[in-house]
């Protein structure tokens, strides 16, 4: 880790890009002038990491590490405050016969279901509770079709009801409108909803949806839309459309991280999420980052994986590495 860590995404946007984000036709200038993606070169390269082994002693060390990154989430209309209950303690200790396993980073879950999540966090660990996050969707999640009045509002509700992080939408009708200027005023204005009085502002993820977006120059765009707008990490999807995340997609992403940081020296984090479901895949993420943008992304506040049913299969692998033995199907919850 440098011992003076870059600045990050909270701070004003760089100063070099100023003049790209004057006018929505500098702006459209600016995102159209990147370089395109070679989508062959993209996809053979994500593939070839995919086959990347790691032995026993890194799989172990890389299972607690997944798990450390994980945003547990559960966003269904059949959210009660019960399972919100269940999801937290499993979020603060993932296997109760082994405390040793560590904590999620976050429980993400609806603006509505906040309150309820930070107390149940509270009440399943106390100080450890605490460290865990509490991640809400918002600005009309998952399709992002409402005026922004209402999306500021959903935004500072989330808010003040104790939410951590906020994870944002964008318009994805206005962007492949080509409307950029309008998404990227969009961002900064929910950014600015993430403000707390007399605490510490909830750090803002922006989604993109990546399989509306449809190409990877699409991708791309959005990644540096999103950035200069102010967001602290940027994400690929809802988990609510056929295409959520996928290693080509999230390798565009994280080659856009890796540009801004050397263009401004901002920190931007990454999320993947939708369609995680096993540990094979969660390693695979884990090289995507390592390859790309170093080990020092190797860390739960630049790297989630959104997931609901991914730490389920993260446990019974980590207690095969330690027992030697898969457990039986009553070892972990069912989510």
């Amino acid at each position: 880790m440098p011992a003076s860590p870059p600045t990050t995404a909270s701070e004003a946007p760089p100063p070099a890009f100023a003049d790209a984000t004057a006018s929505d036709a500098a702006l459209r200038r600016f995102l159209h002038g990147l370089p395109g993606v070679d989508a062959v070169g993209l996809e053979a390269r994500a593939a070839a990491l995919g086959t990347r082994s790691i032995k026993t002693s890194a799989k172990a060390f890389a299972i607690d590490l997944a798990i450390s990154m994980i945003d547990l989430t559960t966003l269904e209309g059949a959210d009660t405050p019960g399972k919100i209950g269940a999801l937290c303690a499993k979020g603060v200790h993932p296997d109760p016969t082994d405390r040793t396993a560590p904590r999620v980073a976050a429980i993400c879950v609806y603006p509505d279901m906040v309150a309820t999540a930070r107390q149940a966090l509270d009440a399943a660990g106390g100080r450890e509770g605490r460290t865990v996050k509490v991640a809400s969707v918002a600005t009309a999640f998952p399709a992002g079709r409402a005026a922004l009045d209402v999306k500021l509002a959903d935004t500072r509700g989330a808010v003040a009801a104790g939410a951590d992080e906020i994870d944002m939408v964008i318009d994805r009708g206005a962007f492949l409108s080509g409307r950029y200027l309008q998404v990227l005023e969009e961002i900064r204005a929910v950014k600015e909803a993430c403000a707390r009085e007399g605490g510490e502002d909830a750090h803002l993820k922006v989604i993109f949806e990546n399989g509306e977006l449809a190409t990877y120059d699409n991708i791309r765009r959005a990644s540096w839309l999103a950035m200069l707008a102010g967001a602290d990490f940027i994400k690929t999807s809802t988990g609510k459309v056929g295409v959520s995340a996928t290693p080509a997609n999230t390798l565009v992403m994280l080659e856009a991280v890796r540009d801004f940081r050397a263009a401004t020296g901002t920190v931007i984090g990454v999320k993947p999420a939708g369609g995680i479901r096993t540990t094979k895949d969660a390693l695979k993420y884990l090289v995507l980052v390592n390859e790309t943008l170093g080990d020092d992304w190797l860390r739960p506040d630049r790297f989630r994986l959104g997931a609901s049913s991914l730490l389920n299969d993260l446990l019974m692998q980590r207690q095969k590495l330690t027992t030697g033995r898969y457990s039986g199907p009553d070892y972990v919850t069912v989510d």
